[in-house]
């Protein structure tokens, strides 16, 4: 037999290239290019039928927005992350690391979803005894769902074009292979066709498909990037295995917002969502301790209230060490240097230690005024009155720059019963919160000394 033609394909593009390189020639991505076979066949027809019937060009305000269908997940958190529910004809790609609980969730979903609709469930890991056995486990035995063990895409799309159900969960992606390609199962290749192929179908017939994605080390889902880019909405689960809480963000979302966050607790019999989220974030200290602040964050369109915990300790060596769990470690530093500058306290000699309670991720700007205080009450071991907590963005200038949605952050401060808020001028109600002092910021000095007046 002869020998196979190789190629280098990009994972970040998905570019061919005829010789490995450092860089690919495409994106200019480092390090990126993988070996794989040459497809040599067009595969057949159906590889690149277009996702709808062709259509006459149409003005678009001509063009009237049709209601989307979408079906419950049996879930009012997973329903948030996806905007509503699932939407009918969309595919959603959800991503993890290995044990967190994705096939629990789509699970879950699936004998939920079921009731409303015909599922079916394709297995390209686990055989069907091992997915009836977590069934038996999460006490689903008596699910109105279908079953598919295979991994050979033409006999998968052959199976939904004959059933049409409403919902189809693959799991996982990767595990699949197209008999029309030459490449092994898991290649960036396969990967991006048989995701190519199944999104089709599923504008075609109008179904919804929810992909299971395996993560590479770094956290992002395996494969091309490209892959994102075909799906209507990407969804990664965070959190430690070894932690009871488990946190699911959108990072696209077609047909909801961005960064929405939903919040699961796992048990014995699966996961469960968690109502009331900010409890969680929270530590209970018996009295106030020093370095610790209470942040109103915002989670797409979800306020929730996390404890931030600094630790500013002597440096013991000529380089003084800066570590954020839960947030940016580079935006840490260019805090500590605008506290320096235009408040006076310098930490250049301290390591400074800084993490999210509850393993939650921050990534929005307006955590900045809580850092800072949570830092200048650990290095001044002096704890935070009881009952506060705070939110902005801090500029270089030292000013206190408002947030978006400060609004809902105060009402949400006041139902969990905190007295008072330090929060950025520009947040300011017009009307006050029965119960709530909050006070206004203009600059960071005016902040430290607000806090313990």
């Amino acid at each position: 037999m002869a020998k196979g033609k190789t190629q280098y394909i990009c994972s970040a593009c998905g570019g061919v290239s005829a010789k490995w390189a450092g860089q690919c020639p495409h994106c200019q991505s480092w390090n990126c290019l993988n070996e794989g076979f040459a497809e040599t066949g067009a595969g057949g027809q159906h590889r690149y039928q277009s996702l709808a019937p062709s259509q006459a060009v149409q003005r678009l305000s001509s063009i009237l927005p049709e209601q989307v269908q979408r079906i419950g997940t049996g879930s009012d958190e997973f329903d948030r992350v996806l905007g509503g529910g699932l939407v009918m004809g969309s595919v959603v790609l959800i991503g993890g690391d290995p044990g967190i609980g994705k096939s629990t969730l789509l699970l879950q979903a699936l004998a939920a979803m079921g009731q409303q609709g015909r599922a079916l469930y394709v297995s390209g890991e686990e055989s069907a005894a091992q997915v009836a056995l977590r069934a038996k486990r999460l006490g689903l035995e008596d699910i109105a769902v279908d079953l598919f063990a295979e991994i050979e895409l033409e006999r998968i799309m052959s199976l939904i074009e004959q059933q049409r159900p409403d919902v189809v969960v693959v799991d996982s992606i990767q595990t699949l292979y197209s008999s029309q390609m030459q490449s092994a199962p898991g290649s960036v290749a396969q990967v991006r066709e048989c995701a190519a192929q199944l999104t089709r179908l599923a504008k075609q017939i109008g179904c919804a498909v929810v992909m299971i994605g395996h993560v590479t080390k770094e956290g992002t889902i395996a494969g091309p990037r490209v892959l994102e880019h075909i799906v209507d909405a990407v969804l990664y689960f965070e959190g430690d295995t070894q932690s009871t809480y488990r946190l699911v963000r959108a990072f696209k979302n077609r047909f909801g917002a961005v960064n929405e966050l939903g919040v699961f607790a796992m048990t014995d019999r699966g996961l469960r969502g968690v109502s009331n989220p900010s409890a969680l974030f929270l530590s209970h200290h018996e009295k106030q301790v020093p370095g610790a602040c209470v942040l109103v964050t915002q989670e797409g369109s979800r306020p929730l209230l996390v404890e931030v915990q600094a630790l500013v300790d002597q440096a013991h060596s000529p380089n003084p060490r800066r570590l954020a769990v839960g947030l940016d470690p580079a935006r840490l530093a260019m805090l500590l240097a605008v506290l320096h500058r235009h408040a006076g306290i310098a930490c250049f000699d301290q390591d400074v230690f800084l993490n999210a309670v509850g393993g939650v991720r921050i990534n929005e700007p307006a955590a900045d005024l809580a850092v800072l205080l949570a830092v200048v009450s650990s290095m001044k071991n002096r704890p935070l009155p009881k009952g506060l907590a705070v939110f902005g963005e801090v500029g270089l200038a030292g000013e206190i720059r408002p947030a978006p949605r400060g609004q809902e952050r105060l009402r949400e401060a006041a139902k969990l019963g905190f007295g008072r808020i330090l929060a950025p001028t520009g947040n300011l109600p017009k009307k006050g919160i029965e119960g709530l002092e909050i006070i206004g910021l203009d600059r960071i000095d005016q902040a430290l000394s607000a806090a313990w007046d």
